[in-house]
């Protein structure tokens, strides 16, 4: 049966679970080549460390901003249907890539389509009630989040096993079952404004130059995510190696105890509902900082301060984000998709940023290195938080 989307009665459990399941699915993606750098860079060379994890981030960050926008123009629901379905050809692809630029621009393509996770967030915003919007985002967002995690963690097992192509084979299936998740869990949803592309796009910068919470928002969260990817982006390599010696697998159980972190996501969204989201970003970007110096201090020689930094980078990262989001979604009702287009591109610019600065440091400096990176991102983050928040709302 069709349904229309509009508020609460298109917001059943069994929607919330599909785009909860799609949001995770999709942004998974992105980061399946994490916990594989080391055998990739065995294949290919050093530059694939530099290369795949950049390439895909950026496409995920031009994905939420040429592609997200449409969103607010066109059905959701068919919008997410067809990039999971071009999805799992590029990731089919990348699986078949014989040589480094071929596997750079699949992950480049696989980024750009991966986007269909931002599509979710939105499509959540705009059918849930007012007053629990930043729970309800919060629990979509929970699935993101541990997609994010759990991708490495299942990357990891996976590649140990049955090599780093059977990864990109496997996610390409999964990708067609998430289109058929979408086609029977979501509801038909009209757009609220029906602008041409050119319209839309202009918008953003009018966004932008009108809602300050929405600048403040999205660059903190940049700067935080940035921390996040000089992390993960690096990981790989340092338990790979003496004294740590583990495998691909070793790498990505890691990812199991981000999954913790993620679980915050809802709090933080009924914290920013009740109170205001301003002090869960401040408290976020402090845990992201304090999260580089137990790394900085004991990551090199002991597991355990690297689970501990996992632990306080997550719940830092997830708190923080769900809190820019739920101030930012109630700027402008009508314009969810694109908010998300500008939140979400200056993050994942960030991210791509923080990947490449991260791998560039490691291999510079070591992962001294990659520690002064990310906590001076994470720094940077509670300066903008704390300074340029002061005369705003939330």
């Amino acid at each position: 049966m069709s349904r229309d989307a509009g508020g609460d009665r298109a917001l059943s459990p069994t929607t919330r679970v599909g785009l909860t399941l799609i949001a995770g699915g999709a942004v998974a993606n992105i980061y399946y080549n994490q916990p594989l750098l080391a055998v990739l860079v065995a294949e290919f060379g050093e530059r694939a460390a530099l290369l795949v994890p950049t390439a895909s981030l950026v496409g995920y960050g031009l994905g939420i901003l040429f592609l997200v926008p449409l969103g607010d123009a066109l059905p959701r629901r068919d919008l997410i249907v067809w990039q999971l379905l071009g999805l799992a050809v590029a990731l089919v692809v990348a699986a078949l890539s014989p040589n480094l630029a071929v596997l750079a621009a699949a992950s480049l393509v696989i980024g750009v389509l991966a986007c269909a996770a931002q599509q979710a967030v939105p499509f959540a915003a705009e059918l849930a009630p007012d007053a629990s919007r930043g729970r309800i985002v919060g629990g979509v967002m929970t699935g993101l989040l541990s997609g994010i995690l759990l991708a490495r963690t299942a990357s990891g097992f996976v590649g140990a096993q049955f090599g780093w192509r059977a990864v990109f084979f496997a996610a390409a299936g999964l990708a067609v079952a998430m289109a058929g998740v979408a086609w029977r869990t979501l509801p038909r949803s009209a757009p609220k404004q029906r602008l041409r592309y050119r319209a839309l796009m202009i918008s953003l910068l009018h966004l932008v130059r009108s809602q300050p919470i929405l600048r403040n928002a999205s660059l903190s969260q940049a700067l935080l995510f940035a921390s996040f990817n000089a992390f993960w982006a690096t990981l790989a390599l340092l338990v790979e190696a003496p004294p740590f010696d583990l495998t691909a697998a070793g790498a990505g159980l890691f990812g199991v105890i981000g999954v913790a972190g993620a679980l915050i996501a809802p709090y933080s969204g009924r914290y920013s509902d009740r109170r205001g989201a301003r002090p869960v970003v401040i408290v976020g970007s402090v845990l992201v900082a304090a999260a580089f110096a137990v790394l900085a201090l004991a990551g090199e020689v002991s597991l355990l301060a690297i689970a501990a930094g996992v632990l306080l980078l997550d719940i830092g990262i997830n708190g923080a984000l769900i809190a820019n989001q739920t101030r930012a979604y109630a700027l402008a009702p009508g314009a969810r998709g694109r908010i998300n287009t500008v939140l979400f591109t200056a993050v994942f610019i960030g991210g791509a940023a923080g990947a490449f600065l991260g791998s560039r440091a490691f291999l510079l400096a070591g992962w001294p290195g990659v520690c002064a990176v990310g906590g001076a991102f994470a720094l940077a983050a509670l300066a903008v938080s704390w300074l340029g928040g002061r005369s705003q709302p939330t």
